[in-house]
């Protein structure tokens, strides 16, 4: 998702540089040109009992994609409200759930937050979108990716909720006593409503 709105910066950036350069050749008033900003405003919200290697995942991300993150150890609708309280200008914040998603099923491309949450318009960039399909972009261009989808987990959140999705074991109990219990990687996973078999809630 952060991938897909740093494409389309960079696209406007282009687009508005060359209208802009073109403009400026028959002399007319025009507006400045769309810049780049520095940082991206983001939030993380940090789960109850975290995993060590998604705080580092999220660490690196922040210095290679020069995010300006704000955490908060809260439960959702609260840290929201939080965010939404230090940054009173956000009006709208990118959402990475599919369709196959919890309560995913209905939204659209464009939805305003469920009564009782905090207001902002919900924007779903990735709402059509497979789980193959995530996992061929991400592996087609190179993405760095949390190296727990290496380990078989398919859908993360905290330590005490999460599991290796049992549809990529290999190994156990049926091929005899004391074998290995290996997991294949997140990517080989096919169905989309087997992605958080591996998750307690």
């Amino acid at each position: 998702m952060l991938i897909l709105y740093l494409s389309a910066l960079h696209a406007r950036a282009s687009r508005t540089s060359t209208t802009t350069d073109s403009a400026h050749s028959n002399h007319p008033v025009t507006p400045p040109p769309f810049r780049l900003p520095q940082t991206l405003r983001s939030v993380y919200i940090i789960s109850k009992h975290p995993f060590p290697q998604v705080d580092a995942f999220v660490d690196d991300s922040v210095h290679t994609y020069h995010l300006a993150l704000a955490r908060y150890a809260k439960p959702m609708k609260e840290a929201f409200a939080d965010y939404l309280a230090d940054h009173p200008r956000i009006r709208a914040i990118f959402v990475g759930t599919r369709r196959t998603d919890p309560h995913g099923a209905a939204l659209q491309p464009f939805d305003p937050t469920d009564r009782g949450w905090p207001s902002f318009m919900r924007i779903h960039p990735v709402i059509d979108w497979h789980y193959a399909e995530i996992w061929t972009f991400i592996r087609q261009l190179g993405i760095p990716y949390c190296g727990l989808y290496d380990l078989g987990y398919t859908s993360l959140g905290g330590t005490e909720d999460t599991h290796p999705n049992p549809a990529l074991r290999v190994g156990g109990r049926e091929e005899g006593q004391g074998a290995e219990v290996r997991y294949r990687p997140a990517y080989e996973l096919v169905q989309d409503e087997e992605e958080r078999l591996g998750r307690d809630r």
